[in-house]
């Protein structure tokens, strides 16, 4: 896989900056959203967030004492398929700044991208910027102050020796063999002169190719490529007038009022790691060379085009509302922040905690996330829907080059298991296309299951998520139409798994497909013609039908058509007059909390506002079984989808109270049903917020289809068609909209109680 990057505390302490932004009709600014702290950081949970979208650190201070941060990358995958930290950095300044007493104040500065420190009084008023360069992947260090500072940079490696993890610390990891040990192997401080340091972790064994041989895919070993084995990956520091001091230790020659340091990351799979190390030699060489003045302006301009691509502004007319509207403002910008910080390596954002996750205090180190290194397509996908409204589709990439490298595996695998052609993907597994070996996946004890079925229950028959995942690349590409995309992603995604379901399944004496044995997401385990399934599948096809002069062949639009005839209808019951969604035509064995039925409503949008049967989508929402508003739980948002404003508002409003208590950042949210930060629940405030304002179907745009009148707002949104629409809301009124490009405009409903 290509890198996307070009070579070249607690919540009381803290403050909302709520002053008003001079703007006329530009870009609402995120500045009045940076995030201050006027104390240092009393333990882990009290980390800022920074990142340029494959590098990420979480950094705080200690009290009286110096400037510490994580370090983590998007490719940092170790043999168990762990994401792991890349290192620990400390910065010590004499004299101290961050003495017990001294004035301190560090904010993050959401629109330069950067987080900056000031402390110390008088000669000793002192201040640092930390950046992770947005155009490459290095971070920035610089510092100044009124008195000549001695610097001591430190690394802090804490997988110093082999270590066989307890199953508690492992979560999730996959393993070798049934109760077989998860390996943490130790990292590596190498010697590559007086002027910098260099640490390395690699990967001597790889999880890859015991995957394919317990799950019966051995011929896959000589076509495949093993993604883990001898990946190395680690850091390099260095600054100018900085030596080393030990093998873990750089210090300035003489003390100075201004310094600078970079940290430099690198993977790369290596038959050597002294080829790592030239290799990592040759980036810093390269990258080194660029003007810092240079960088900070392209970094800066980097995040300025960021914010400017789109925004959902609130206030309240109401005094009451003031409160709650400004924590809807700062969760959906800060979400969107955290979006932006880990979404442009290699690899998808990881929903249990992202880039972003600490140890928690007193217990295992910096590597634990609960649920481990694998893809839950039902949690990946929610941080990226929003990315469409929002204009950032180039963030969603990683995403579907993903599974778009998984394709072949997943064709290979439906031919050796199923002997038939197409694809599916599980809804669990590694990012290569893999089940997980044990309970989270394909299970060990299988003398008595089938040589094709998961013994994981929850999981077993859930592959929707490979219909959802093409509704959204179908959203993907109305937004932004490209023949490239369209014939690399799309279509080939399209082929495999429309033709898994068209050969799948036996047909029913009426012609139509029978979806058994089948399950409804991860809650009814045994149904036939699961809502999802069907659903979804009656959406796809409706959206591939529409599409017009896009380069379809007639072969393809004819199966396409043959397919939908074969499709039951959307599973459907009628009480004392009021008719609504099943979960499935027949569903037995409850043992999960989601609302399948409501996948009718979103992600495949079949009932809502202006479509067919608004009535019989917002029945299935009253009924739904299970109510709630937090981590991957989306009710807010099929809300909006159903026009419900009241129960939209309220939900919204109270998930973005819910922060993880103990993290100082205000953004940091769970763990829910997962890990801290939750990027489901994010994710969900997004989506939510956006689709009250804005929402589209084929060629048409509905404004403010959920919006609450108590609320103001100004947006800017995108639409499909390279559209953007902006407009005002004040008093329950629309005060203006307009779209770019002026043509779209005609194609714009606002409803009668707007106008």
């Amino acid at each position: 896989m290509k890198n996307r990057f070009p070579n070249t505390g607690w919540i009381s302490h803290v403050i909302l900056l709520l002053g008003v932004t001079a703007r006329g009709a530009g870009p609402a600014t995120p500045d009045p959203f940076n995030v201050v702290w006027t104390s240092p950081s009393t333990n882990l949970w009290g980390t800022m967030p920074i990142g340029n979208g494959d590098l990420a650190l979480n950094a705080w201070v200690e009290p009286g004492g110096d400037l510490r941060f994580y370090l983590a990358k998007s490719d940092a995958w170790d043999s168990h398929a762990r994401l792991l930290k890349l290192g620990l950095v400390r910065l010590h300044l004499t004299p101290n700044p961050f003495e017990a007493g001294a004035p301190f104040r560090q904010e993050l500065r959401l629109r330069e991208g950067e987080i900056e420190i000031r402390a110390g009084a008088g000669d000793r008023a002192t201040t640092l910027r930390i950046w992770a360069d947005a155009n490459a992947p290095l971070v920035r260090i610089e510092g100044e102050s009124g008195t000549a500072l001695s610097v001591q940079c430190s690394i802090e490696p804490w997988r110093t020796a082999e270590r066989a993890l307890s199953a508690a610390e492992a979560s999730g990891a996959d393993t070798f063999e049934k109760g077989g040990p998860v390996i943490s192997y130790p990292d590596v401080v190498a010697d590559v002169g007086v002027s910098a340091l260099a640490w390395y972790h690699r990967n001597p064994k790889s999880i890859w190719e015991s995957t394919l041989r317990h799950q019966g895919l051995e011929r896959w070993i000589r076509e495949g490529h093993d993604p883990l084995l001898n990946r190395t990956f680690g850091g390099w520091i260095e600054g100018d007038g900085f030596r080393r001091d030990g093998l873990r230790q750089l210090t300035n020659s003489e003390p100075r009022q201004r310094f600078q340091l970079l940290l430099h990351a690198y993977t790369a799979q290596v038959p050597d790691p002294l080829v790592w190390l030239v290799r990592m030699r040759q980036h810093v060489a390269q990258l080194g060379a660029v003007k810092w003045d240079e960088a900070r302006a392209a970094h800066r301009n980097w995040w300025g085009s960021f914010w400017e691509r789109s925004w959902v502004r609130l206030s309240a007319p109401d005094a009451k509302d003031a409160e709650q509207v400004e924590r809807v403002n700062r969760g959906y910008v800060l979400q969107r922040f955290l979006n932006a910080c880990a979404s442009r390596g290699d690899f998808p954002i990881k929903f249990n905690g992202s880039l972003f996750t600490v140890p928690p205090p007193g217990a295992f180190d910096a590597d634990y996330r609960q649920w481990g290194g694998c893809y839950w397509f039902q949690n990946t996908r929610l941080p990226y829907w929003p990315m469409l409204a929002s204009g950032d589709l180039d963030l969603m990439e990683p995403l579907f080059r993903m599974y778009q490298a998984a394709l072949p595996l997943a064709k290979a695998r439906t031919r050796i298991l199923f002997d038939h052609d197409g694809a599916y993907f599980s809804e669990t597994g590694h990012f290569w296309g893999a089940w997980h070996n044990g309970d989270l996946g394909w299970g060990w004890d299988r003398e008595k299951e089938p040589p094709n079925r998961s013994l994981n229950q929850y999981i077993r028959f859930h592959w929707s998520g490979g219909i959802e995942l093409l509704a959204m690349m179908l959203d993907r590409y109305s937004f932004q139409p490209d023949p490239g995309f369209l014939r690399e992603t799309l279509m080939p995604h399209a082929d495999a798994v429309l033709e898994f379901y068209a050969r799948h399944y036996p047909r029913q004496p009426n012609g139509r497909i029978l979806f058994a044995p089948a399950q409804a997401l991860e809650t009814w385990w045994e149904t036939e013609n699961p809502t999802p399934e069907v659903a979804g599948l009656h959406f796809v096809l409706d959206q591939l039908l529409a599409m017009n002069g896009d380069g379809v062949d007639a072969a393809h639009r004819k199966a396409w058509q043959l397919l939908k005839r074969e499709l039951p209808p959307i599973p459907r019951r009628t009480e004392e007059g009021r008719t609504f969604v099943l979960p499935a035509e027949a569903f037995r064995t409850k043992q999960n909390s989601e609302n399948p039925e409501l996948y009718a409503v979103f992600p495949f949008r079949v009932f809502g506002v202006g479509r067919p049967e608004l009535a019989v989508g917002v029945e299935t929402f009253r009924r739904r079984g299970v109510k709630g508003n937090v981590g991957w739980q989306q009710d807010e948002t099929q809300a909006a989808f159903l026009g419900l404003a009241t129960e939209a508002r309220t939900m919204l409003a109270d998930r973005v109270s819910r922060k993880h208590p103990e993290s100082r950042f205000p953004a940091f949210w769970g763990p829910n049903f997962d890990w801290i930060p939750d990027q489901d629940h994010g994710g969900n405030t997004l989506m939510a917020l956006q689709t009250m304002v804005l929402q589209h179907e084929g060629d048409h745009i509905r404004l403010l289809p959920a919006w609450p009148k108590e609320w103001n707002v100004e947006f800017r949104l995108h639409a499909p068609h390279q559209t953007v629409v902006e407009g005002s809301v004040r008093d329950g009124r629309l005060v203006s909209f307009k779209t770019t490009p002026a043509s779209r405009q005609k194609d714009v409903e606002v409803g009668d109680g707007w106008r």
